[in-house]
């Protein structure tokens, strides 16, 4: 851990000794008070508080410490953009910063390089900019709907989102310091913390291939501002086409390793967030995988957006149906949609293309030929040939998840 970084936990852990524990300590975020509501939302397997924090709109609170919240789904109409105020936010150790000065924070970067370097916001900033529009997609979403369920946060479908992300390469960082020959792997740090010595840091390995073809990107700006505190203020890591667990906020250090990544810290790589290493990537449900490979990129998923479950339609009048698809990273090709169990499938129209990374929205003029319910439901296929499964699979992280989703309405 880097004396920036011990710095920060004494700090805060002497704010909350003055301030007191709990909520009331993490109102120093900003001057706003993180007020809670009585107002409640439906949830895949039950409900939700909504909360506003500071900001971010009302969302759905899924813990308290650290700091979890989830999109209400309606948000995805709103456009293919996600709003700021409305991304999820998913921490996993409790000891996050309260604050961050930008004209003090350091970028430190170390291991087997030519020479370690700190650079300064101004610095990164002053770098050759990218930009990309990119999914960032919880790892656990949509784990709630698991049958059998499993261990982990009940998430619906709301943990994820889409955003352009403007920031400086990751590969042009690491060539100031000079990667030395047999890199294996860069790690990640941001300054979160474990409040206990017993529990692991929150550390991420992208193979040094990964992290030097130019796409993984340092993020300071979301949807054309400053990004939100929670969302990993002042610099986020961008993984484009991989799982949000990749995406480490409030980057503070990167290391280059020439050796495997092994240790108390590596748990979140070799523990956490592994999958069975078939050619499924599941097991049959309730059962353990003999062998697990780190999750790594999105599967192809798609969703309708403005018409949910219970909703009537008019018999015999067009109804525009609205959603969003997106993948791993070789771009939509197809959507198409069924209200006859997936008997037969008609082409939706794809909307505007912001890049393989990103959300595509569609649209299809349905008209319902009968009274009576119906099940929509909708199904991508990406670039690359990968389509949704009409059945879901099963593994113990719940993780993965694409699934044909339905929609139940009533035609009256």
């Amino acid at each position: 851990m880097n004396a920036d970084k011990e710095q920060m936990i004494r700090n805060r852990r002497q704010f909350l000794m003055s301030a007191g524990a709990g909520l009331v300590g993490m109102m120093a975020l900003t001057s706003k008070t993180w007020a809670a509501v009585s107002e409640t939302m439906p949830f895949g397997n039950g409900e939700r508080e909504m909360i506003a924090y500071p900001q971010k709109r009302k969302l759905m609170r899924i813990t308290t410490r650290p700091p979890h919240l989830e999109t209400p789904f309606e948000v995805f109409n709103e456009g293919v953009l996600t709003p700021n105020d409305a991304f999820f936010v998913r921490y996993h150790l409790a000891d996050i910063p309260m604050s961050i000065d930008p004209d003090t924070y350091q970028l430190n970067i170390s291991g087997h390089v030519d020479k370690p370097i700190s650079l300064s916001l101004k610095q990164l900033k002053a770098m050759k900019t990218v930009e990309v529009v990119a999914v960032n997609q919880c790892s656990g979403n949509s784990r709630g709907f698991s049958s059998p369920r499993v261990f982990g946060a009940q998430l619906g479908n709301g943990s994820m989102g889409n955003a352009r992300w403007v920031g400086v390469s990751v590969k042009s960082v690491l060539a100031l310091a000079g990667v030395k020959a047999g890199a294996t792997l860069v790690s990640f740090n941001g300054l979160d913390a474990p409040v206990l010595p017993s529990t692991p840091d929150f550390i991420k390995t992208l193979a040094i291939d990964h992290a030097m073809d130019g796409e993984p990107m340092l993020a300071w700006e979301m949807n054309g501002e400053e990004l939100p505190f929670l969302n990993g203020y002042p610099i986020k890591l961008i993984v484009p086409g991989y799982f949000g667990t990749y995406w480490v906020k409030h980057l503070s250090e990167i290391k280059i390793l020439n050796t495997s990544f092994e240790g108390h810290d590596s748990f979140f790589m070799n523990t956490a967030y592994r999958l069975p290493d078939n050619d499924c990537l599941c097991v049959p449900a309730g059962t353990v995988p003999s062998k697990t490979k780190p999750i790594t990129k999105l599967k192809v998923r798609s969703f309708i957006t403005n018409v949910s479950s219970d909703q009537k339609i008019s018999v015999g009048q067009y109804a525009l149906l609205k959603g969003i698809a997106f993948d791993g990273g070789s771009g939509i090709k197809e959507v198409v949609v069924s209200d006859d169990g997936g008997l037969t499938w008609k082409v939706a129209k794809l909307g505007k293309d912001l890049g393989k990374y990103s959300f595509r929205e569609w649209q299809f003029a349905y008209k319902p030929a009968k009274n009576g319910d119906v099940q929509l439901m909708v199904r991508a296929t990406g670039n690359d040939g990968d389509t949704q499964p009409m059945t879901a699979t099963w593994n113990p992280g719940g993780y993965l998840r694409n699934v044909v989703e339905t929609t139940k309405l009533t035609v009256v």
